[in-house]
């Protein structure tokens, strides 16, 4: 015989469930550090709207319009110190981004190559990379700063060995292919001149980039649909290089190259990267390449030995088995904690104050602050710069990860 029952009946809320019930707990904490974090952000800005110094000083971004007084030594566009304050600051942001840019493509570069040459067969290869991961990676970045920037303002040649003597005999030193000189001063090297239709060859240079991956993606769709390797390094390199050259002279060279030439006293024309510069983007570029390293071996170790096995299976050679069948599993892996490491370049570049590079934190952060005794507007703008540059670069990153990453059917 078969007994019914009424199905038990569910309890009614009560406000001890908020901590013993797992279905409402987590919220329970949440709501509370919300409530925490509103009223600390609450107590800052109210200690700042009745700090009276602030108060009778108030909250003012004029002084960008005020002139800056001052020099930078690194100018990627024109300056002179009549130029406003916020001239200053563009040029210190300019200076942060292409220092932060170049320390990430370096950094990639060696942290890609170190990572996989610590799992080469060659013992003697495979140590060094990790001497040098090791090395690296266990001392603080301002050292190596200071070590780099000490090394290239003390051991290149002062710029008086490359003067001619009055004499007009030659010189004690010549450029390098008559572009380059490397001085205690700073390294020389040609400078790109545009013309009025410069405009036209920078969209073509565009362009053939565009040109560039589309040819790889052809190559890698013609080699997994169809199996026929296709060549791509120099389809490549002649599909960036050529079409700008031809461009070029078609229009009658708007785009031309100015190389560094010696004058009576010091070089004219050209560009100088300063030791400061080449301190601060060697030092952060093999810093975070060994972290990158890192990162690289564990993505290439993540992916199984069989898939290696299978490309060699096929026929395929040792280089095209690691770029085309192991690196693109482990960019999954990878790709990640590389986020972390453009990261903290961008936020690295800050150490440049170090070795007097002029950026961001140089400027606005430095000397337009002790100038202007605007802290808190200079502090809120570099905040809002490296959150905005941050932000941008997790978010460009997180969209490639998502392209690669495994796709479920």
């Amino acid at each position: 015989m078969t007994t019914m029952s009424d199905p038990p009946r569910a309890d009614g809320f009560r406000v001890s469930k908020l901590i013993n019930d797992t279905r409402y707990r987590s919220y329970t904490f949440q709501f509370i550090a919300l409530v925490l974090l509103i009223l600390g952000f609450g107590w800052l800005i109210n200690n700042a709207i009745n700090n009276p110094v602030l108060r009778e000083a108030g909250i003012d971004f004029t002084f960008l319009q005020a002139p800056a007084g001052y020099d930078i030594n690194q100018q990627p566009i024109s300056y002179d110190s009549q130029d406003t304050h916020l001239r200053a600051t563009i040029i210190g942001a300019i200076n942060t981004l292409i220092v932060a840019f170049l320390a990430c493509v370096t950094a990639t570069i060696l942290g890609v190559i170190a990572g996989v040459l610590r799992l080469s067969n060659n013992w003697i290869i495979k140590k060094l990379m990790a001497v040098y991961v090791e090395l690296f990676r266990n001392i603080p970045v301002l050292i190596w700063i200071i070590i780099i920037f000490t090394v290239a303002a003390n051991t290149f040649p002062p710029i008086s060995e490359f003067r001619i003597p009055r004499d007009g005999s030659d010189p004690e030193r010549g450029l390098l292919f008559g572009m380059f000189a490397a001085t205690n001063q700073g390294v020389f090297i040609p400078r790109l001149d545009f013309a009025e239709q410069g405009w036209i060859i920078a969209a073509v240079a565009l362009a053939s980039v565009a040109g560039v991956f589309c040819w790889r993606a052809f190559a890698r769709k013609e080699l997994y649909e169809k199996g026929r390797e296709l060549p791509v390094f120099w389809p490549s390199l002649l599909i960036l290089i050529l079409p700008v050259v031809i461009v070029n002279f078609a229009l009658g060279s708007p785009v031309g190259i100015e190389n560094p030439e010696m004058g009576r006293f010091r070089f004219e024309g050209g560009f100088l990267l300063r030791p400061s510069l080449i301190s601060l983007w060697f030092a952060l570029s093999v810093y975070t390449g060994a972290f990158i390293a890192e990162n690289v071996r564990a993505g290439i170790l993540a992916v199984s030995k069989g898939q290696t096995e299978a490309a060699a299976a096929l026929g395929l050679r040792p280089g095209r088995i690691m770029s085309l069948v192991v690196l693109p599993q482990a960019l999954r892996v990878i790709i990640p904690p590389l986020i972390s490491q453009y990261l903290n370049i961008t936020k690295n570049t800050s150490l440049a104050i170090a070795v007097g590079y002029m950026d961001l934190t140089g400027t606005l952060g430095g000397i337009t602050l002790n100038q202007t005794g605007r802290a808190l507007e200079c502090i809120l703008l570099l905040m809002l710069f490296y959150l905005t540059f941050s932000l941008a670069i997790s978010a460009i990153m997180n969209i490639y990860n998502r392209s690669v990453a495994l796709k479920e059917r």
